[in-house]
């Protein structure tokens, strides 16, 4: 199957980036978000983020304007009847998934593919929630999508081997390096990174170290480009927190149980950058610890 329109579910970060991605390699893209303001809101941001491309000499102008003219926003799921793939990139919430890929299966033909970009949630519960558990597979992007290179691509139980080929063939399109990840909870990259993060809030919860000296540690002893709590913020404290969520529960082991201190900043809504406050607070110039 040749992928020529593509749809995005979330104009946030990811959704945001993957649409800003799929639309510079020449894919018409349909954005939806769940209100006029967040469709406002994802809409500005790609505009940033390509203008910055433009301004640090990644990208022509004009191709900017291009890939800005092949996507379209807006809040109305009828806008992908005419698509052939549509990736799910909702916030990090089961109950929320499923209920958007309910919906989302009254719109789409019967030749759509579905992908979601969980981070950490089973693509067979999310499949069997759809019409079509062999034409659903997991596109798992990486934060920030237009820098980094890597999506791990995962199978249902019932993903078709036909699905899986095009979506890997469309990865390849869009410059990005595919690894298999099989069906567990968190797949490969955030089995290992969540627990590391939750090691590093651990460490600050029983004050072997400040969250300054935390991530010093780890960016010069282990030559990480950032330390393990500033990257929480990046992520979003929320984020990381339903990861361990889905690691404790799906693995049933005590070594995945979140942090106490990660539980209450999320209960705070100090959630990170997105918050202007999490581990860091970042409504000056400079980033300032938070403890």
């Amino acid at each position: 199957m040749e992928i020529n329109k593509i749809g995005v579910i979330g104009g946030g970060q990811m959704g945001g980036g993957i649409a800003q991605v799929c639309a510079a390699k020449g894919y018409d893209v349909y954005v939806l978000d769940i209100s006029d303001d967040a469709v406002a809101k994802g809409r500005g941001r790609v505009e940033k983020s390509l203008s910055r491309d433009v301004d640090r000499g990644r990208l022509a102008a004009e191709d900017r304007d291009a890939a800005l003219a092949r996507m379209n926003w807006g809040t109305d799921y009828a806008a992908f009847g005419d698509r052939d793939i549509v990736i799910e990139a909702a916030t990090e919430d089961e109950e929320i998934k499923k209920a958007i890929l309910r919906e989302l299966c009254n719109h789409v033909p019967e030749h759509t593919l579905i992908a979601s970009n969980t981070s950490s949630i089973s693509i067979t519960r999310l499949a069997a929630q759809t019409d079509r558990p062999g034409k659903f597979c997991g596109m798992h992007f990486m934060n920030p999508v237009p820098r980094m290179k890597l999506v791990e691509l995962i199978r249902g139980i019932a993903t078709d081997e036909d699905t899986y080929v095009t979506v890997r063939e469309l990865t390849d399109k869009l410059d990005k390096t595919a690894v298999n990840a099989e069906d567990f909870p968190a797949f490969i990259v955030n089995r290992i990174l969540l627990p590391m993060i939750n090691e590093a809030v651990y460490t600050l919860y029983e004050g072997v170290g400040s969250v300054a000296a935390i991530d010093t540690a780890m960016k010069l002893g282990t030559n990480h480009p950032m330390g393990p709590l500033e990257l929480a913020d990046f992520i979003g404290l929320d984020t990381c927190l339903a990861v361990m969520h889905v690691l404790h529960e799906g693995l049933a082991d005590t070594k995945y149980r979140p942090c106490p201190l990660l539980v209450k900043y999320v209960e705070a809504g100090w959630l990170g950058r997105k918050t202007d406050r999490g581990f860091y607070d970042y409504s000056g110039d400079e980033p300032v610890p938070t403890r």
